[in-house]
């Protein structure tokens, strides 16, 4: 384990930790949908519409390894049964990482379902599920990833919602090697999304539209083959606080209280699916 820290301090030797804001067309590509992806007032508002010949998707400009992201997300209102808003961060090939949101649409007046899960060396099935405590179809809101070598934070306006520690130490592999695009699209997905694929996607009430905007990234960008952080012992406490950040007691407090009453499913207490037991960071403190 110490050799892994000194080689990931080592890593955050040799570069800089890079503060982004701005056009959402300074930062992003639309890669897909044949026009459905817009860039709109001067470049500030991205959005994607999904019809039924297709969905449509972005992906970033640069590469990351570790960061805190922020994006403004308001998403598709109304009946929205039977698709999925994705907004993510993932490295490429068969043994990926990835770190997920996934909004899965409901019937009208239902509420939307919050998807998360984390990827690490190619396997998942890390699953939490949460419903919010707002409408997230009405205004824009804040949704965050805080990527750390100690831990992923997943964060709506501020409130984290689940912390996914580092268990290296008990041969749990975690997200640290590999850069990471952050990606979205939205698409029909009508055979799952809605209660198990029961409910199908009314294209009537197409085009179905999300809309993006105020992006923010604090983070390591990998270019050229290397990237990295300043170490903790040289870093600004303001530039990159967020390379040694936990979850205060406030913090915490309030990840307790959205997981008690909005967490709607979470894989470490499926035993049902899990006969043998469940993963073994499930059974850390």
């Amino acid at each position: 384990m110490a050799s892994t820290t000194v080689s990931v301090l080592l890593l955050f030797s040799s570069l800089l930790v890079v503060a982004f804001a701005g056009n959402m067309d300074q930062q992003f590509d639309v890669t897909w949908g044949d026009g459905r992806g817009k860039m709109l007032n001067n470049g500030d508002l991205l959005t994607l519409s999904l019809d039924k010949p297709s969905g449509s998707g972005f992906q970033s400009k640069n590469e990351y390894l570790f960061g805190k992201i922020d994006m403004q997300l308001k998403l598709v209102p109304g009946n929205s049964a039977g698709t999925v808003t994705a907004y993510y961060l993932s490295s490429k090939g068969s043994n990926w990482d990835e770190i997920d949101f996934e909004f899965l649409g409901n019937l009208s007046g239902d509420p939307y379902i919050l998807h998360t899960n984390v990827f690490s060396q190619g396997k998942g099935n890390r699953e939490q599920q949460f419903y919010l405590w707002f409408d997230p179809t009405a205004d824009f809101h804040t949704y965050s990833i805080l990527w750390n070598p100690q831990r992923i934070i997943f964060s709506v306006d501020g409130t984290p919602i689940r912390e996914f520690k580092n268990s290296e130490s008990i041969g749990v592999p975690f997200p640290k090697n590999q850069a990471m695009r952050i990606y979205s699209s939205l698409w029909n997905a009508d055979d799952w999304a809605t209660r198990g694929g029961l409910v199908k996607t009314d294209w009537s009430k197409a085009p179905f539209t999300a809309s993006y905007r105020n992006f923010k990234a604090d983070a390591c960008v990998f270019s050229s083959g290397k990237s990295s952080c300043p170490s903790s012992s040289t870093s600004s406490s303001t530039s990159s606080s967020w390379l040694s950040q936990q979850l205060d007691t406030t913090a915490q407090e309030r990840l307790r209280w959205v997981q008690k009453n909005y967490m709607i499913y979470n894989y470490c207490t499926d035993g049902k699916r899990f006969p043998q037991g469940v993963p073994p960071e499930c059974r850390t403190s």
